[in-house]
């Protein structure tokens, strides 16, 4: 395990993946094949990206969480600092996440419902998101939900490459790639400041 996260997050995530395995009988959370490795395929996975969160009180919303990975980790391993919205579209997976932020004494705002349903005027300082859809498609889900000096931090794997390829067809945005910890063919991607390319922009572009 990371050895910067503290005894006691080590321990909420042990309790975070006793429950996940319990409710992996009977509800299709993550891939059963990735059972075995479940602390580098997803805790490590998702930790990795705390060394790119800002260091002061920062609201931040996980998109399609899913079984929780990276948000609500990002949860349980900074609740100093980190005010976090999980959205997730299907109520069993809520129900897990709710149950698993009772059992490791987390915080967390949980969301039932579609992204694109969300009110404009929710603002967040960092979206996340892990494996949910195409980068084109998460930078429209972001945009609604961003300040001016708004974060997006995607986990992406082996496609992203082209990933940004298409995605640069409709936004225009400013990218830095990181290395995965966890995925030698992965990447996160750091972007802020996405607009719509205008069609101007694009005539422009196939001159």
């Amino acid at each position: 395990m990371d050895k910067n996260v503290s005894r006691e997050t080590f321990e909420k995530l042990k309790v975070y993946q006793q429950t996940l395995e319990t409710w992996q009988k009977r509800l299709n959370l993550i891939s059963s094949s990735t059972l075995p490795n479940i602390w580098e395929r997803h805790f490590e996975d998702s930790l990795q990206l705390l060394p790119y969160l800002p260091s002061t009180k920062t609201k931040l919303i996980d998109l399609g969480s899913g079984a929780g990975f990276p948000g609500l980790v990002l949860a349980i391993a900074r609740s100093d600092f980190l005010n976090v919205t999980l959205i997730e579209s299907d109520l069993k997976k809520c129900v897990f996440l709710e149950n698993v932020s009772r059992e490791t004494n987390t915080s967390v705002t949980i969301l039932n419902e579609r992204i694109e349903t969300l009110k404009n005027s929710l603002k967040f300082d960092v979206i996340t998101a892990r494996g949910l859809t195409s980068l084109s498609s998460l930078i429209e889900y972001a945009v609604p939900l961003m300040d001016v000096n708004s974060v997006c931090l995607f986990l992406k794997g082996k496609e992203f490459e082209s990933e940004i390829k298409n995605s640069r067809k409709k936004w225009d945005f400013n990218l830095e790639i990181f290395p995965s910890l966890t995925d030698s063919r992965g990447r996160i991607l750091r972007i802020t400041h996405p607009k719509k390319v205008s069609s101007h922009d694009k005539n422009n572009s196939s001159c």
